[in-house]
């Protein structure tokens, strides 16, 4: 039987598929469920401890978040990022990122800005030790309170909806080596524009993070080809 590396993560107020969805789904983003590697029911049922149903169901919920691929016969798979996913996605990232500084640098109001430079002191701690999730979700919190200060709902639910694909890319980034030290100069960039009230600045300094890190990931991928 697979090693899988997690546990289910129980929710009373949740169906058992959604449950089992969230702990397989929490595996592939966090990597402990590696691109390629093959996704048994019957060893996930034994694992999880519950029968084949629900984890059936979450393994089809997986597939319509382009997760895993599930092949008749042959059972599911951990999907790995395509080159054309990480453009796409992240050139609709790019495009919000922008927006949500832009905004932010004109309704940024001082509670929001006190946590977002809180936010900061603990990614340039955390980037010091080997937590890659503790480094990515801070990193998320980040440009969650950007997205935050604008007041824009509609903004907010967009980029709410793409969560759970960027956090793939977060972890994935996150992990290549040398990447932190840029990530974070620039991440004080942005403050800088937001603190100056410079919009037109702080839209350039947040597409060409986003930037960075497309070519950063993109770079990755075709080392390993």
């Amino acid at each position: 039987m697979v090693d899988y590396k997690f546990n289910i993560s129980s929710n009373e107020y949740l169906p058992l598929r959604d449950v089992v969805f969230n702990t397989l789904r929490d595996a592939i983003l966090t990597g402990k469920l590696e691109p390629g590697e093959r996704l048994m029911e019957n060893q996930l049922a034994e694992k999880l401890g519950v029968s084949r149903t629900p984890i059936r169901e979450a393994l089809r919920m997986l597939k319509l978040e382009n997760l895993v691929e599930l092949t008749p016969r042959k059972g599911a798979q951990v999907l790995d990022m395509s080159e054309k996913d990480i453009i796409d996605v992240l050139g609709i990232r790019e495009v919000l990122e922008g927006l949500a500084t832009q905004l932010a640098c004109q309704k940024m109001t001082p509670e929001i800005w006190e946590e977002l430079k809180q936010t900061q002191q603990e990614l340039e701690q955390a980037a010091n030790g080997s937590d890659k999730e503790k480094i990515v979700n801070i990193d998320e919190h980040f440009h969650h309170l950007i997205f935050l200060s604008t007041k824009n709902e509609r903004l907010i639910q967009i980029f709410n909806n793409l969560k759970t694909q960027l956090y793939r890319y977060r972890m994935a980034h996150i992990k290549l080596e040398g990447g932190m030290k840029e990530i974070i100069l620039q991440h004080r960039e942005i403050l800088n524009a937001i603190e100056n009230k410079n919009a037109e600045q702080g839209e350039i300094l947040a597409k060409k993070h986003i930037q960075y890190q497309t070519k950063f990931i993109l770079d990755a991928l075709h080392k390993k080809e």
